[in-house]
């Protein structure tokens, strides 16, 4: 009987000793689910902890290496949260993300030594973000060309679909956008370059965009055209203009992620989720169908936020590898696409 119904004798034994005590009626009895709502939320809890470890470096912890191993991973773990968890349970957690310690070492972690300060800060002024406050993540999506290109689809069975190795490009785009994180709304236009020219133009245009809050915080990676010189000097004249107005002009803040922290990055999973969505499998004639394509995904991803903010992420642009919110524990960049 076990071989046939492919279950340990232990559990057949079980079955037929309920048999024995209640016919039919004790076998059609639902077991207790051992995964109750605590269990699930503890499992998430560890889940997150450990990712945000993957983040930092040994060395924050005082261990004298330069990446992580299973039982470098767990004393961190049990220094940190007081809690001892073993290698296998590790590496589960670990390998359930999709990820290798190889990738791990070269995507998830950041090297920036003020790691921790950085995400306090970000941490603290989300969590205490006024009414008349916005909170953008930006990045560029690109450059990318405009060509026939592969991906996941239905197929019929039998046949294939073919993408050529070499193609003519029918062109290239660069996006430059902004999310901003309490409303969940994308602002974006193309460039030619990734510049410090287009991070002032994108700043001018959310200065008109939100001009009657009283706060923009803007939050990017470490790219040195986000860290420039004359930016700075612009934020400050816009700083001035502001306390000279007193009022009409929002004030603007800086809040770097720390380098190499492209994961952190909330715009990264919408741009992952817009590339899912209509650039794999795509084929545009022109550079000009591809550029509509990319507005009306945005115009409509803004609108579903809109009517029902906190529905749209689990049901419409569930392709977006993680919600649209800031979290140690976010994998936000794909690796795969660029």
């Amino acid at each position: 009987m076990s071989s046939k119904l492919e279950k340990s004798p232990r559990i057949v034994k079980r079955w037929i000793g309920d048999y024995l005590n209640g016919g039919m009626e004790a076998l059609r009895v639902k077991r207790r689910n051992r995964y109750g709502p605590v269990r699930i939320a503890r499992i998430k809890q560890r889940r997150d902890r450990i990712i945000a470890l993957l983040h930092e470096t040994p060395q924050i912890h005082g261990i004298n290496r330069t990446s992580w191993s299973l039982k470098t991973l767990a004393q961190a773990f049990e220094k940190q949260y007081g809690e001892s968890i073993g290698k296998s349970t590790l590496s589960e957690y670990v390998k359930s993300e999709g990820y290798t310690f190889r990738k791990a070492r070269r995507v998830l972690t950041s090297p920036d030594p003020t790691y921790r300060e950085k995400l306090e800060e970000i941490t603290r002024v989300l969590s205490n973000l006024r009414d008349d406050e916005k909170f953008f993540s930006v990045d560029e999506f690109g450059p990318f060309s405009v060509k026939m290109r592969g991906g996941v689809a239905l197929t019929p069975k039998g046949t294939a679909r073919v993408v050529p190795q070499r193609q003519r490009s029918k062109g290239r785009l660069i996006v430059t956008a902004a999310l901003e994180l309490s409303t969940n709304q994308i602002t974006h236009f193309y460039s030619e370059k990734k510049n410090t020219d287009e991070m002032i133009k994108l700043l001018g245009v959310l200065l008109r965009q939100y001009s009657s809050q009283r706060c923009l915080y803007l939050s990017w990676d470490a790219a040195s055209w986000h860290i420039s010189t004359k930016l700075t000097e612009c934020v400050c004249e816009v700083n001035h203009a502001a306390e000279r107005a007193r009022g009409g002009v929002p004030i603007v803040k800086l809040m770097p992620l720390p380098s190499s922290a492209q994961f952190l990055n909330v715009i990264e999973s919408v741009f992952s989720g817009m590339a899912k969505a209509i650039l794999h499998n795509s084929d545009y004639p022109s550079t000009d169908d591809c550029r509509t394509a990319i507005d009306r995904y945005f115009a409509e991803r803004n609108e579903a936020y809109r009517r029902n903010p906190r529905r749209a992420g689990n049901t419409i642009w569930g392709k977006e590898l993680v919600q649209p919110c800031f979290a140690p524990s976010n994998n936000c960049k794909d690796p795969n696409w660029r």
